[in-house]
């Protein structure tokens, strides 16, 4: 006796439905999203690292303005032969985590690119301030929080104090939300760690101060899932924030619509004196962390 046609639709939903609980199996799990973008540009600096070029790079459309700033490549081949002034087209890759360059090839006739700048320090602040360094004693400065509240660092003294600058919209994952993403992981290990300091502090510090009123850090440090009793969004009057970065050697600069950046984030212990001062973007929660059991004298 033949099987119904009932019977038969059955069984092949029944198995279409074993396929497809099987590829989901085998699906990877929690696996980053990766959008990936065209850009084109003009290299400004080869850096010595020899995974990370400097591109002068027109805007990159549904991501961000054009602007001046490092790209690490992946594979460092890529690199290879490139020198300060060759115009280039790019893929820009980019996850929740990272962001990176690749498929860079050098262009022949730039005639659509940004013009090329002589020199990068072109666009770099020039300090009027005394430069900060290691072993130094922290300087008063004066910020509004993102509750609205007045804050002045010396209120921090007796406490280990860390801070980064940021903007809340910086789109690249390996700047400002990283530093926020860093600053995060630190505040959730000193929470769980039993002998950790009791009396610490973070800052965030951004040099958006037109955009970044209060209203709009409170609602990026909710998103962080902050703890306003040990991490503090700053903003403030703009000659002060200069000032403060300057010290620092912490640059920014409009262009293109958007804001260019280097980044510094500062440990400083219970007395007030610079503890380690991070440049770039090199290390993790857990090393700021352990700056700052240091710096408590843990």
């Amino acid at each position: 006796m033949r099987p119904s046609k009932v019977l038969l639709k059955n069984v092949c939903l029944a198995a279409l439905a074993f396929y497809l609980h099987a590829c989901q199996k085998d699906a990877p799990v929690n696996a980053p999203s990766r959008q990936v973008f065209s850009g084109k540009g003009i290299v400004k600096e080869l850096q010595l690292d020899g995974k990370t070029v400097v591109v002068q790079h027109e805007a990159i459309s549904n991501y961000m303005a054009a602007m001046t700033m490092p790209f690490e490549v992946h594979d460092t081949n890529e690199l290879r032969g490139l020198k300060s002034g060759d115009a280039i087209s790019f893929h820009l890759f980019v996850t929740p985590t990272e962001g990176w360059i690749g498929d860079i090839i050098r262009q022949r006739n730039p005639s659509n690119l940004p013009p090329a700048v002589t020199s990068s320090s072109d666009l770099q602040i020039s300090r009027a301030v005394t430069p900060l360094d290691e072993g130094d004693m922290m300087p008063e400065y004066h910020f509004t929080n993102e509750l609205g509240q007045p804050v002045n660092l010396s209120q921090y003294k007796g406490s280990v104090m860390a801070f980064t600058f940021f903007f809340t919209s910086c789109p690249f994952p390996n700047f400002c939300p990283r530093m926020t993403a860093n600053f995060a992981s630190a505040a959730a290990q000193l929470n769980q760690m039993p002998n950790a300091p009791t009396n610490w502090h973070l800052l965030s510090v951004s040099f958006d101060p037109k955009t970044d009123a209060p209203a709009r850090l409170l609602a990026y440090a909710e998103n962080s899932h902050y703890d306003s009793a040990h991490w503090s969004f700053l903003t403030g009057a703009p000659e002060q924030i200069s000032e403060f970065a300057d010290q620092f050697g912490e640059n920014f600069w409009n262009e293109g619509g958007s804001i260019s950046h280097n980044l510094r984030t500062v440990v400083v212990d219970a007395k007030g004196r610079i503890r380690k001062i991070y440049q770039g973007n090199g290390w993790t929660g857990s090393d700021l962390v352990g700056e700052m059991i240091k710096a408590a004298g843990k």
